[in-house]
């Protein structure tokens, strides 16, 4: 997998801010086959992805190997205003993590 973990956009309107996340991972689910090989691909899935507003939880996920690869996560926080941080921290089934974060501007 890259070091390139995703994106991750904030807009802020009205007091709320907009957050839509990209994840570069290959989510896969273990029943495709190697196209060379003909071997099974391993399962490789994101298992949980915990948003933070300022360090503290908003909203954490519970996925499954049925999520498609290079997941798009948006959602609304309520609350923010200019330098605000946001933070998203996922992990997957071979125990790899990644952090995204963004700073309202």
């Amino acid at each position: 997998m890259s070091a390139d973990l995703g994106k991750i956009r904030l807009k802020l309107k009205d007091g709320a801010i907009l957050v839509k996340v990209i994840l570069n991972h290959p989510m896969e689910s273990g029943s495709r086959k190697d196209p060379v090989t003909g071997e099974l691909i391993p399962r490789h899935f994101i298992r949980e992805v915990v948003c933070e507003h300022d360090g503290k939880p908003v909203l954490t996920l519970d996925w499954g190997w049925g999520i498609s690869a290079n997941p798009f996560l948006s959602f609304v926080i309520k609350e923010g205003a200019k330098g605000d941080t946001v933070t998203v921290r996922w992990t997957d089934s071979q125990q790899m993590t990644g952090v995204l974060e963004a700073v309202v501007t």
